[in-house]
């Protein structure tokens, strides 16, 4: 699973699109695609660890 930094930025990113497109019906879907993205980041990790502890052991 990605991290929660990773799907934060690619939330925040969809909602500066949802901004500037000028069709209402895509800017709806990338709303509701930054919406996922957040609850994912939200939802705690399935290993239970982190990224920073994930990092550490690979040499």
């Amino acid at each position: 699973m990605a991290g929660r930094e990773y799907l934060n930025r690619q939330a925040a990113t969809l909602l500066k699109f949802a901004k500037t497109t000028t069709d209402p019906m895509v800017a709806l879907g990338l709303v509701e695609k930054a919406a996922d993205l957040k609850e994912q980041a939200e939802e705690p990790r399935a290993d239970g660890g982190d990224e920073a502890s994930d990092l550490a052991g690979e040499s």
